[in-house]
């Protein structure tokens, strides 16, 4: 759409002050192959000169309005059946024709990094839903990156609503894709997904500043945030000293010839194993650069194939050598590494292999219990076992930064996101809104439980659409394995997001059981976006369904027991084990942990009664807490209903 106005941030003020002779502009979600909601009045919006006239053709009718003073118009379309495709005529002083206009139902889709994760980054996992991925009727518009410390935006930069294609749809959250597609199976009408997440990024900078009005101290970060004088000081003090510090310089690209050439003679390496950290195989105090070399026998049946090389994941960026060529690289550590290798790079025999590793602070290295892999047709090479390293350069300890190392982030720092990626949008009709965050505030979930809801509340009332569903997942496990029952930061957060239920029209997603112990990331998105789904049909289309697993309600205490209730029980509660789901009669050991008033969990025993849970330990003679999987990463999380959907974590009160 070649009219549309083209703006960035720092434009913005330039824009109302030219906007006495500008022409109808529209924002860029208004555009082009976009979906717009279905059975309720339908908003679009824009700019022009003050007082100019604005009408709308769109479905054989025609809507008239004038702009206000500062140029703004709005008009509201009446409700329409679901449908498609249509075109809308915007004219005023200019004329702008959209095309290829959809009626569905659109989905606001917000959160941090596993909301933004694309299919692009599981394209292994999901090879077969990509191929397959012919949807012209599912679309996402995706919000780019901005920040804004000051007040709501009106407009953002410009992006595109895409369908669901082979191609583009590489391009979509793959939570957000699996929840659209199995809504669209359902209900045969088009999805829109309007995508607005950030990776690690907390709660707070989601949320407008109206919505903090609970939280004083907050406010007055904002007030602060809002002086660029005081930024500015405060990275000026971050930064202090910085420039007195020696720039470090990588050996491995500093001599004559570089580390990773075919010609280097290598001289006092050391051998280490892949994959592993290497502070855990005797290297310490070193934040720097690595490098890791080997060779690798290639058989000559795999040579002349489309290749490619897996190496899980590195903390926390790397850089790959072949036989002295550079085949893949990148810059930060979640991604798992995939690099295709480029033809005649590999030869029969003997390969170079160098990696080139760079690490800023916590262990460095290669994360365990990853692919670690050379793939040609059918053949694979393991590249798993005792590599060489030397190492290139040490990292300087951060001194002189006021106590932090890193500066302001303004993505980090409260409304920043609101402002700039959701106050854009709130005119625009939706059917609800999925949520996926938490991560971020897993290390001080103690207010989490406020701020959540205060978000829920918060986005209701600027979208001004009631109580529009609100769907959300609930952290999966992740980090080491404890075999002690113990605190748990990640699980505090869980019970905390697992408060907002108390909220109307909202639905949790139990994602305990599809976590990784060493991926923030976990690769099985779809079951997550299935059951966002399914909470939908029940929340936002009424299905009577089962579409939660069984969710704490109520104990009591009897003797040396605790009897658990739960809501959500669907046809029965089960205990559910890789090799064996039991029945009712069967005692179980696991994922329950009891305490008596001094809180000192022990691990108990428990026994399904009918819909409800018996929990008992003999250590334990005067019960009155209960923990279930109640753990940063849960070994065992069983508990079930028969409709295959896993309980959430809590504990009683």
């Amino acid at each position: 759409m070649k009219n549309v106005f083209k703006i960035g941030f720092a434009f913005m003020a330039a824009f109302f002050v030219r906007s006495a002779t500008a022409q109808i502009r529209l924002p860029s979600i208004v555009r082009d192959s976009m979906i717009l909601q279905r059975d309720m009045k339908i908003n679009i919006w824009g700019w022009a000169s003050k007082g100019e006239k604005v009408s709308v053709k769109f479905n054989g009718e025609r809507y008239k309005t004038k702009t206000a003073d500062n140029g703004k118009w709005k008009l509201q379309l009446p409700a329409m059946n679901a449908g498609g495709p249509y075109t809308m005529e915007i004219t005023g002083k200019n004329k702008i024709t959209l095309h290829d206009i959809l009626i569905g139902d659109v989905w606001f889709c917000s959160g941090q990094s596993n909301m933004v994760h694309q299919m692009a980054l599981h394209s292994v996992r999901y090879s077969d839903e990509i191929a397959e991925a012919h949807y012209p009727e599912i679309r996402q518009f995706w919000i780019p990156t901005l920040t804004n410390l000051e007040h709501p935006l009106d407009t953002m930069p410009t992006s595109y609503w895409k369908s669901a294609n082979p191609k583009d749809v590489l391009e979509f959250s793959a939570i957000a894709y699996f929840f659209a597609k199995k809504l669209y199976q359902k209900y045969h009408i088009p999805i829109g997904i309007i995508n607005s997440s950030v990776g690690g990024t907390p709660i707070e900078a989601w949320i407008s500043e109206k919505g903090f009005q609970d939280f004083p101290s907050i406010l007055k970060r904002i007030e602060k945030n809002k002086d660029t004088a005081f930024l500015n000081s405060f990275n000026r003090g971050r930064f202090k000293g910085m420039s007195k510090m020696p720039r470090p310089v990588d050996k491995g690209l500093s001599g004559s010839t570089p580390w990773y050439s075919r010609s280097y003679v290598p001289k006092e390496w050391r051998q280490i194993g892949i994959p592993g950290f290497w502070e855990d195989q005797g290297l310490r105090n070193l934040n720097g650069v690595v490098w890791y070399r080997k060779e690798i026998e290639v058989p000559a049946s795999m040579i002349g194939k489309p290749a490619k090389v897996f190496l899980g994941r590195i903390i926390d960026a790397d850089a790959l050598y072949i036989n002295g060529q550079e085949v893949g690289k990148t810059t930060y550590q979640y991604p798992e590494r995939r690099y295709p290798i480029p033809d005649n790079v590999l030869k029969p025999g003997k390969n170079l292999f160098v990696v080139r590793v760079t690490n800023n602070f916590g262990k460095g290295g290669f994360v365990p219990d990853k692919p670690y892999s050379l793939i040609a047709g059918q053949d694979t090479v393991d590249l798993k076992g005792y590599w060489q390293y030397k190492v290139g350069e040490v990292f300087a300890p951060m001194q002189g930064f006021g106590g932090g190392g890193f500066g302001f982030s303004a993505q980090n720092a409260p409304t920043a996101l609101y402002n700039a990626m959701v106050a854009p949008l709130i005119n625009y009709t939706i059917k609800g809104i999925a949520w996926y965050q938490g991560e971020s505030n897993a290390g001080n979930p103690t207010n989490y439980e406020q701020l959540q809801k205060s978000l829920i509340r918060d986005w209701r009332h600027k979208w001004n659409e009631g109580n529009i569903p609100f769907l959300y997942v609930q952290l999966p496990g992740y980090g080491d394995y404890d075999y002690l029952p113990s605190a748990s930061g990640w699980a505090s957060l869980r019970a905390a997001q697992l408060q907002s239920l108390t909220l109307p029209n909202t639905a949790m997603a139990v994602a305990i059981d599809l976590g990784e112990w060493n991926d923030i990331h976990p690769d099985r998105k779809k079951p997550v976006g299935d059951r966002l789904a399914l909470a939908a049909e029940r929340i936002a289309y009424g299905e009577n369904i089962v579409y939660s697993g069984p969710i704490y309600h109520s104990s009591n205490v009897e003797g040396n027991k605790i009897i658990v209730s739960f809501n959500h029980v669907g046809s029965g509660l089960i205990f559910k084990d890789s090799s064996y789901i039991s029945h009712d009669s069967e005692e179980v050991e696991g994922e329950f942990s009891i305490a008596g008033a001094d809180k000192k969990f022990v691990w108990a025993k428990a026994k399904i009664e009918g819909n409800q849970i018996t929990v008992w330990s003999d250590q334990i003679k005067a019960p009155k807490y209960v923990r279930y999987a109640w753990a940063d990463n849960p070994v065992n999380p069983n508990l079930y209903n028969k409709e295959g959907l896993p309980a959430s974590p809590f504990e009683t009160n």
